[in-house]
């Protein structure tokens, strides 16, 4: 039977989802949200190979394959060489592909004023603390994967 915390954490990403197409909607987004979601894997991870990037971005190799030739082409990532692996390649965020993130952010943000432009300063103080205890939470599970006795296991990566 799920718990109250499970129920909010499931309410929490429903409403994520939600805020988000609303935002791009709003905001006149035609972009895939798999690019962004892409730029902002590369922003927190640095260079990756190719099949990390697809499964942190949560798309399949191929369609991945086809998001950063895109983004290849406008400047906004580019292919390394792989430091520990001469015949592989990663791939890199460039400073223009981050600044066109922090821009379509900008932009989501803007957006979004007029539905919370009316709330109360106690209102906007709590949603800064919610917004600082989720954006802890996820850092930590980014550095490593909670175990089930709720200490981070620090050598798994990757499994967001």
């Amino acid at each position: 039977m799920p718990t109250e915390l499970h129920r909010m954490l499931g309410d929490l990403v429903a409403v994520n989802h939600r805020l988000t197409r609303v935002a791009a909607t709003a905001a006149g987004g035609t972009e895939s949200p798999a690019l962004w979601r892409t730029l902002s894997v590369l922003e927190t991870t640095g260079p990756i190979r190719l099949g990390e990037l697809a499964e942190l971005s949560r798309v399949a190799q191929p369609t991945a394959t086809k998001i950063v030739a895109g983004l290849v082409e406008r400047g906004w990532v580019e292919r390394q060489a792989d430091p520990t692996d001469a015949r592989a390649t990663q791939i890199a965020a460039t400073d223009a592909g981050l600044a066109a993130k922090q821009q379509w952010r900008n932009k989501l943000a803007e957006a979004l004023v007029p539905l919370f432009d009316d709330l109360a300063p106690e209102e906007i103080r709590i949603l800064e603390q919610a917004v600082t205890i989720v954006r802890n939470r996820v850092d930590l599970s980014e550095r490593g994967v909670r175990n089930t006795s709720g200490t981070t296991d620090r050598t798994t990566q990757g499994a967001q």
